[in-house]
């Protein structure tokens, strides 16, 4: 069997560590055998978190005969882990041990050095401080997950769902990994990656900046055409000044920001609303529906048809029960 270990430190997150737990253990082969093991190992015999304690009955030599290790994000008030958690990660990427982290437990990766010179994801709200605190990864913030072979990361708590899914098929194949995906109630897929759910916030302008007039104006005629020229001739600037003046202020260009502001419509308007995809084009002010598509999956991860599905407003289908 193979031996799954799920390192449980203080401040773990409940479901970080129970969604692994879960998944490999509903795992089974055609014929009904479990082909993971999986064990909970701590540094202390317990182990506390929002208001609960968890007595763990191994300690950290359980990582030494993992043949994969879990590691659960921590709450975000968490210092980081001992000399002795992190020798362990090490001795045990060492010997080949395959290591993945969900959510936020990417800080304790990268803290043992193990994402050194690899790409790596995380909670997106999360992604900015991985990248400026380690330097020497490659964070990848659109993404569920990534697979670099031995080390894998995922982003929040249910793309960790997704992940295991991905080792499952790796380890045992797509039809064990379906089954697996089934005793879950998720996809074996999801289309898309994290950036469908990153709220897509505009640059930051300075509060009293000339341009926010400018702004205003933008996003009450998003349906209109709206031109570099169109935007400048109402700042009173010339195009390059404007432009200018604009990164100045915002750190990007006017058509990006402009960009930005309609797909952001878009995206409002397919939670909220029932209108085809080629009539929100127009609302949000794009000038076709397959420039609009195009757009809206590079900036979001997945299509118009596929957002509106995930999070549209009406609730989802309610079986009920006598």
């Amino acid at each position: 069997m193979h031996s799954v270990t799920i390192l449980v430190l203080d401040d773990v997150v409940p479901f970080d560590m129970a969604a692994p737990m879960q998944t490999f253990e509903w795992t089974r082969l055609p014929d009904g055998r479990s082909p993971y093991r999986v064990r909970l190992c701590a540094e202390t015999p317990e182990v506390r978190t929002d208001g609960l304690a968890l007595r763990i009955d191994r300690g950290l030599e359980a990582l030494e005969t993992a043949d994969t290790i879990i590691v659960p994000g921590r709450n975000e008030e968490s210092g980081p882990p001992s000399e002795r958690v992190l020798a362990a990660l090490r001795r045990a990427a060492g010997a080949g041990t395959r290591i993945a982290s969900v959510c936020v437990g990417a800080f304790v990766l990268a803290e043992a050095g193990l994402l050194d010179g690899l790409r790596a994801t995380t909670h997106w709200i999360a992604a900015g401080e991985l990248a400026r605190r380690y330097p020497l990864i490659e964070v990848q913030p659109d993404v569920l997950y990534v697979d670099n072979g031995q080390i894998l990361t995922s982003a929040g708590a249910a793309a960790g769902l997704d992940m295991c899914l991905h080792m499952i098929r790796r380890d045992l194949g797509s039809a064990v990994a379906a089954h697996a995906a089934r005793m879950c109630v998720v996809p074996l897929e999801r289309e898309g990656g994290q950036a469908q759910f990153i709220v897509n916030e505009h640059p930051p302008v300075p509060r009293g900046s000339d341009l926010e007039p400018l702004l205003e104006w933008i996003e009450d005629n998003l349906a209109d055409e709206i031109t570099l020229g169109a935007m400048a001739a109402r700042s009173g600037m010339s195009e390059r000044t404007f432009s200018r003046r604009f990164r100045e202020q915002t750190g990007t260009t006017p058509l990006q920001w402009l960009l930005r502001a309609r797909v952001r419509r878009a995206q409002y308007l397919l939670e909220n609303g029932d209108h085809s995809v080629e009539r929100i084009a127009r609302q949000a002010g794009f000038g076709s529906p397959t420039a609009f598509r195009e757009r809206f999956r590079r900036v979001v991860g997945t299509t118009p048809y596929a957002y509106r599905a995930a999070f549209h407003g009406k609730p989802a289908a309610v079986v009920e029960q006598s």
